[in-house]
């Protein structure tokens, strides 16, 4: 309902309360001039406690929210006079009650996010309007890059923070972390295991036999010519090949099926020389800041990087504004795919609700007092009259019925008083 609504109503409750006061008042008027005469003595009587009841639900009415009359009566306007009072027990009350730790984490469990996430994502409409919104994001991100001003500060961010950072010190890090449990050696040993296959194959070892022929005729003719003295340059020449090949290939066998192979160990020596100089050279680290330093000067870095920007945008704005957008159609695959491996996958649910109830229990204290203390200071700051406004908008439309009901009521308590008066004997 809109507040114009509200308001109307509860205008139109307050006169039909106000009216039935009137009315009842002049009956107990009519019925006082007729001097109580037979049935008017009944009339009367529950006139005038009608009456009563109506002043006295009104009195109660009013004095939650004002003075009765513009009178300082105590004890009225007991909603303005405890505002701060009223703010904080609703703020507590609200925190302790619909913000509890243990009533948050319930709910997310009776909620099943990770499902409803599922069977959303898998309808094929709603994958869309998700990749939908995602590009409506993307066009706002790339329209707020756009502004020249907004490049400026990420520019100049970018480059302030590059030159602040000691390029040769992190990398040691990285690489230090990347090497760890020696992950190096993991690596090394794909890296020899996929060059040996690639040797293994006939068509590879010829190709590199005709590459060391062709080296060899072009580096040392001499020698070649020597040799064709003795023996058929091509046949020695080819065999020569071969066998470096072979030879090769067979010490990468053995470097890949031998961890304790001293090639190996001399890995590990280069590899650790390497990151100790990383982290720990001031010269190294000077070098390579150095080399930072003229790359983010350099005017052609600049120029690469912006073309790079220039050539994405134009991609991602020609390829959004197709019916058949590439990167739409990716994004409503992915989720509708997400979607359905969250359908077929109960546990992968369970971890994400699991990870979601954590998560919720770690954030709750902070996320309780957050809102409690936000509700607090929000009421607070309301103005007397606006919190007045809007209280009656809520309820005061509901609170006229107690003042009709106490017309009513106090009508026919009236009746009845009346009529244990008239059966008590006289004394």
């Amino acid at each position: 309902m809109t507040p114009i609504n509200k308001q109307q109503q509860l205008t139109n409750m307050k006169r039909f309360a106000t009216v039935l006061l009137i009315l009842v008042t002049a009956l107990f008027i009519l019925a006082r001039l007729q001097q109580g005469m037979g049935l008017w003595g009944w009339v009367a009587a529950f006139a005038e406690a009608a009456m009563i009841g109506a002043l006295a639900d009104w009195f109660a009415v009013v004095a939650l929210f004002k003075h009765p009359l513009g009178l300082p009566i105590p004890h009225t306007a007991i909603i303005p006079q405890n505002k701060v009072r009223i703010a904080d027990n609703l703020a507590v009350f609200v925190r302790d009650k619909f913000l509890a730790t243990d009533t948050l984490v319930e709910k997310i469990r009776t909620f099943d996010p990770a499902q409803k996430i599922a069977s959303w994502l898998s309808v094929r409409n709603n994958a869309d309007i998700f990749a939908d919104k995602i590009l409506a994001m993307l066009v706002n991100g790339l329209d707020f890059i756009d502004d020249t001003r907004v490049q400026t500060a990420l520019r100049n961010a970018i480059q302030q923070n590059l030159k602040q950072m000691d390029l040769g010190k992190t990398v040691g890090n990285l690489l230090g972390i990347l090497t760890e449990d020696n992950r190096h050696q993991l690596l090394l040993n794909q890296a020899l295991s996929k060059l040996a296959a690639a040797l293994d194959d006939p068509e590879t070892q010829k190709t590199l036999a005709g590459m060391i022929l062709e080296i060899s005729g072009r580096e040392y003719p001499s020698l070649l010519q020597m040799l064709g003295m003795v023996t058929d340059t091509d046949e020695f020449s080819l065999k020569i090949a071969n066998s470096l090949v072979a030879s090769i290939n067979r010490w990468l066998h053995d470097i890949g099926d031998d961890p304790s192979h001293p090639r190996r160990q001399q890995f590990d020596e280069v590899v650790e020389e390497f990151l100790e100089r990383m982290k720990n050279d001031p010269a190294f680290h000077q070098k390579i800041n150095g080399w930072k330093e003229q790359l983010l000067v350099s005017p052609e870095a600049a120029q690469y990087i912006d073309g790079l920007w220039v050539q994405l945008k134009t991609w991602l704005r020609t390829d959004l504004a197709k019916d058949d957008s590439l990167l739409r159609n990716k994004i409503a695959d992915g989720a509708r795919h997400m979607g359905q491996w969250l359908v077929d996958n109960p546990a992968l649910r369970d971890s994400i609700n699991d990870h979601m109830a954590d998560a919720a229990r770690g954030l709750a204290v902070d996320l309780r007092d957050t809102i409690a203390l936000h509700i607090a200071n929000t009421v607070k700051q309301w103005k007397d009259s606006e919190l007045v406004h809007e209280l009656e908008l809520s309820v005061g439309s509901d609170l006229q019925y107690i003042r009709i009901n106490g017309t009513v009521v106090g009508g026919l308590i009236g009746l009845i008083l009346h009529a244990v008066v008239m059966l008590l004997p006289v004394a």
